[in-house]
């Protein structure tokens, strides 16, 4: 039997939130806006699908992965009382790691916390993780170091503790804050815990920009969607036909970036930021990065937050590596 407790703040401050990270966003040089706010009910449903895609193999690599190696990594881990997953989406490729209830493999784990922006995907993984499994499951709508300060604040003692981080999650953050997200990780985590976290390997760049700007068009209106999500929230008036979507990806600082184009010049109010912005055709909107790592150089950022690297995972094609960096 599961337990689900959800941690849920209220409306008002969630918009007050948007509307903070929007203004701040939008008033850089280049303009941008928080990758957080892609990721509502369609938003998610959306990257849902772009998972599903043939030109994204990152999440089918993951998959392979994790099915084919899950008892080594759990054997890694610990194997853990406790597991707190971090941006974590409809919970599937936990419930692979988890295998099926009653396995003894994972039979230690007792409690399950999980960690989202996203109330969305929160729901739908604590249904997923906890059918038939007597674990308990607690959701924690909050962004990855809140949740994860909350989640690791309650156990016991002598309880040890795995902390996820999967689907290249990592590969959000630019490297500075990468490095500065490893180092709050390490600092939440104790002697004999740690951390099972993703990459995404460097490919050729016709395989990332298929990736990004697939031809059925489905990560262009999981991007345009942000717009939308904006004008619902915040009173915003953005014309949707009046944006392309660009993905680029730049060799130098190894990442893809992901635009919304100003087709025309335009004017947009933002009533609940105070702002009104003017877009000159061609200017562009920045609205995610996706860094891609070596193995090597995936090692050594882990490495240089104060994990040791004891096991990776490389998929036959190069697409992913799961590690576990133990503390």
């Amino acid at each position: 039997m599961s337990e689900h407790v959800a941690t849920v703040g209220s409306v008002d401050t969630s918009v007050a939130s948007l509307a903070a990270d929007v203004r701040y966003y939008l008033t850089q040089a280049p303009r941008q806006l928080p990758s957080s706010a892609l990721y509502d009910a369609l938003g998610s449903a959306l990257f849902d699908a772009i998972c599903e895609l043939p030109w994204y193999p990152v999440t089918r690599a993951e998959r392979r992965l994790i099915a084919a190696h899950r008892r080594e990594i759990i054997a890694t881990a610990g194997p853990p009382q406790r597991l707190v997953e971090l941006g974590g989406g409809n919970g599937v490729k936990l419930r692979l790691l988890l295998g099926e209830p009653g396995d003894p493999v994972t039979a230690p784990i007792h409690r399950i916390d999980l960690v989202d922006v996203s109330p969305f995907a929160l729901a739908a993984a604590s249904r997923l993780v906890g059918e038939g499994r007597d674990v308990r499951i607690v959701s924690h709508t909050h962004r990855y170091e809140d949740g994860l300060l909350r989640a690791t604040a309650t156990r016991g003692r002598a309880e040890r503790c795995a902390v996820l981080f999967l689907g290249s999650n990592i590969g959000n953050f630019d490297p500075p804050a990468a490095r500065a997200f490893l180092h709050t990780v390490r600092a939440a985590l104790r002697k004999d815990d740690c951390l099972i976290i993703g990459a995404d390997l460097v490919k050729p760049a016709p395989v990332l920009q298929d990736a990004y700007d697939d031809p059925l068009g489905v990560t262009a209106a999981f991007n345009k969607n942000l717009l939308l999500h904006l004008n619902r929230d915040l009173g915003a008036n953005f014309d949707i036909t009046a944006f392309d979507h660009k993905a680029v990806w730049n060799e130098d600082d190894s990442r893809v970036e992901m635009h919304l184009v100003s087709r025309r010049g335009q004017r947009v109010d933002i009533p609940l930021t105070g702002l009104t912005i003017d877009l000159a055709e061609g200017e562009t909107i920045w609205t995610e990065s996706s860094y891609k790592y070596s193995v090597e150089q995936f090692t050594a950022l882990l490495t240089g937050a104060g994990f040791a690297v004891p096991r990776h995972f490389v998929d036959e094609e190069g697409q992913f590596v799961p590690m576990v960096a133990s503390v």
